[in-house]
């Protein structure tokens, strides 16, 4: 069984993506690994270069004329996605922000070999746990995203999808997969409140106009966690190895109180309607398939 790992990155340093430690947490389960690397403003490909032999840099320019929806995102996906082996039987993919925990690997071996010949699958989704402000705390409303399709098969047409948060196939058919017990964790809104600011007011620019730019995202030196706070609970397990160091060299200080929470109207009933009527609101981009 080949397995490709594959993601794309862009100016890591200017706005502290954890994407080595993304990288290195998945490679072990990778007999190869590409990466496409986005013309950048500092020490992107330098960086990529030296985590390890498996990786194929593919070197692009992003488009940043693409302002809708994130297209750009997607597009760079899928020149990675491209470059993969097609002697390939599974691709995990993994972004910038994201990282697998080792106590997982098992069980993603397991379900690769499980499905690997299983016609009616085309991929495996996984749980997410997002955290938000300090590596402490975790979001739990229901403005995150539970689970995300992070390993398909090769050779079924499969693309990624809108903002390339998933993946579609032939003619924007929805992927059939198995949801696995294993969890993804995202670092996305964890960061220096300096490079977060400065990914945010360029963020938006990949979904809309200067104007829309210039009126909704605040100005300032450093991104205000306090402000865009929601409802949070505390991390309860442990991060993945791979990001012990950049979690012990945390450079700014956010804490929460959880007896704050207050679930929000749309939140309890979503959760009444799953837990007592069986019935989930929830979008979901993909078909998930039930194997007994």
């Amino acid at each position: 069984m080949k397995v490709t790992g594959f993601t794309f990155i862009r100016n890591a340093f200017i706005y502290d993506y954890p994407v080595v430690e993304a990288i290195k947490s998945i490679l072990p389960l990778c007999n190869e690994f590409v990466v496409a690397v986005g013309l950048s403003n500092d020490d992107t490909l330098q960086l990529i270069k030296q985590i390890d032999p498996k990786i194929r840099i593919i070197e692009t320019i992003w488009d940043d004329s693409l302002r809708e929806g994130g297209r750009t995102l997607a597009i760079e996906t899928n020149k990675a996605l491209a470059a993969i082996s097609p002697d390939t039987d599974w691709a995990f993919y993994i972004q910038g922000d994201e990282v697998f925990h080792e106590q997982y690997t098992q069980t993603v071996k397991d379900s690769m070999l499980k499905y690997k010949d299983e016609p009616d699958i085309d991929g495996l989704l996984f749980n997410y746990i997002h955290f938000y402000g300090s590596y402490n705390y975790v979001g739990a409303s229901s403005n995150w995203y539970r689970n995300e399709i992070r390993i398909i098969k090769i050779g079924r047409s499969i693309y990624s999808y809108r903002d390339a948060q998933g993946f579609r196939k032939d003619n924007n058919k929805k992927l059939n997969v198995i949801l696995i017990d294993a969890y993804i964790y995202h670092y996305g809104w964890i960061k220096d409140p300096k490079a977060m600011q400065r990914k945010q007011e360029s963020f938006h620019k990949m979904y809309h106009d200067d104007k829309w730019v210039d009126n909704n995202v605040i100005k300032a030196d450093e991104f205000d966690y306090g402000k865009h706070v929601q409802v949070l609970n505390l991390l309860t397990g442990t991060h993945p190895e791979v990001m012990q160091n950049r979690i012990l060299n945390k450079n700014w200080k956010f804490d929460f109180d959880i007896t704050r929470n207050k679930l929000p109207l749309k939140d309890k009933t979503k959760r009444f309607l799953k837990t007592y009527l069986g019935i989930d609101l929830g979008y979901k981009n993909y078909k998930q398939i039930n194997f007994y």
